[in-house]
């Protein structure tokens, strides 16, 4: 669909049936005219029915800050994302197969310490800050951009190629194996068993439910052996051997580990994957921009190093692999006009997003963060 076409659509559609977090005008780049007329006409948005049950749209930026620090009123312990209700029917299908007789499990977050409220979510986050923190990645630094340099050499000459898959991906596959310590010869596991997690059927390397709880289980039980090396073996600075041997995550159950190596793998390779592809993109579609990083090679780093984070434009900014982001309303609706206060109880969201099931829930808007 073009963006003319995309805009008639959004404003012909009448408001209540406007579902913004329909996952084809993320693809299609095509959401923009959605969430402008949300903005303008109904910021706080009710969607009634969608793939995903019902949710609120919460779609200014004050009031998707006050559900984003609000932790009391807005929680994230069921989970960051809009849940597929098709995908949840056909997960739980494939589970009783798998385990006849056996209570299907109660679903939570399941993204590890991502979704954690306060007082869990900063203890757990810190025990893997040390592995990213920037002396140990100022310390990694020579290592990628030797690995960068060989990867570019390599590259063919005079014809067309994959950036993705020779570049983005193998690059990222490096980085991820080298803060996991895991088999650098297995490396490329790392971005297809992400691939695999965030995709449905018909997507991506997706080729059905079993397929994708198949790949799913493999990751885990990778993790699993990594796990049982590092807990019992001298501290490390990998992320693995952190969670093993800090007192927040050691004793974390089977579900949480396996949150917390979706959380890491997802992030690692969708904002890293991402940024390296996003960039050379945009740099190939602003020529003038790229015109002056050739010209001067050093321009990126100067003005990291005189920009504030909050005035710094961020590639990964454009590319994120986050639609939007949910969070669950835990307080009745009240009559103050806030983000929080205008949901039910239920599900709420920005980019943060806001569904609902009983109640309600909400989705803020797009490549917020």
């Amino acid at each position: 669909m073009k963006v003319g076409e995309a805009a008639a659509e959004a404003y012909a559609t009448p408001l209540a049936e406007l579902n913004p977090a329909k996952v084809e005008r993320f693809q299609d780049d095509t959401l923009w005219p959605v969430f402008e007329r949300l903005r303008a006409e109904d910021p706080v948005h009710f969607t009634p029915e969608s793939e995903f049950g019902p949710y609120w749209s919460v779609t200014t930026w004050d009031d998707i800050m006050a559900v984003d620090t609000n932790h009391e009123a807005f929680s994230s312990a069921s989970g960051i994302t809009l849940p597929n209700l098709e995908a949840i029917a056909e997960q739980e299908k494939i589970w009783q197969e798998a385990n006849p007789g056996a209570e299907i499990p109660q679903r939570r977050g399941g993204a590890g310490f991502i979704t954690m409220d306060e007082p869990e979510h900063t203890p757990a986050r810190k025990a893997v800050s040390p592995t990213l923190a920037p002396s140990n990645i100022g310390n990694m630094s020579p290592l990628v951009r030797e690995r960068a340099g060989e990867i570019l050499d390599s590259l063919p000459i005079g014809e067309e190629f994959d950036w993705v898959d020779l570049v983005s991906k193998e690059l990222t596959a490096m980085t991820l194996a080298t803060l996991f310590d895991f088999p650098f010869e297995q490396r490329r596991k790392l971005p297809w068993w992400s691939d695999m997690i965030m995709n449905q059927p018909g997507h991506g390397p997706v080729k059905s439910w079993q397929h994708k709880s198949e790949a799913m289980m493999e990751c885990f039980t990778a993790f699993k052996g990594l796990w049982d090396e590092r807990v019992n073996a001298e501290p490390g600075i990998d992320l693995i051997s952190m969670m093993a041997h800090n007192p927040a995550t050691r004793d974390m159950d089977f579900m949480t580990f396996q949150g917390n190596v979706i959380l890491l793998i997802v992030g690692g390779n969708d904002t890293t994957r991402n940024t390296i592809s996003g960039s050379i993109y945009a740099l190939n579609k602003n020529p003038d921009q790229y015109d002056k990083l050739r010209a001067d090679p050093d321009l990126g780093a100067r003005r990291r190093a005189t920009s504030s984070s909050a005035a710094r434009p961020s590639a990964r900014a454009t590319t994120s692999p986050c639609g939007t982001s949910r969070a669950t309303a835990t307080r009745p609706r009240s009559r103050t006009r806030t983000a929080s206060s205008s949901t039910a109880n239920g599900r709420a969201s920005t980019c943060r997003s806001v569904s609902a099931s009983t109640a309600a829930s909400a989705i803020a808007s797009p490549r917020c963060s």
